[in-house]
């Protein structure tokens, strides 16, 4: 699909903490199944290392607090 972007393990969206203020909205349901995401997306990282930060981070962005997020059914 144009204007999408590959997921693996390790990056953000694919993370527990991406998104994690809004875990079960359709565009991140759906990054979690396909493993891809749209080129242009920026999200809220909830670690809480990070917290006071209000980072925003794109989906292929990654850190050393990487947590798998559950698996969409």
């Amino acid at each position: 699909m144009k204007g999408m972007e590959s997921l693996h393990s390790g990056q953000c969206g694919l993370c527990s903490h991406f998104g994690e203020g809004h875990p079960s909205t359709p565009v991140l349901i759906t990054i979690m199944k396909k493993k891809e995401a749209p080129l242009n997306m920026l999200d809220e990282c909830g670690h809480p290392k990070h917290a006071g930060l209000h980072l925003k981070v794109s989906p292929i962005s990654g850190c050393d607090g990487f947590a798998p997020a559950a698996r969409a059914a």
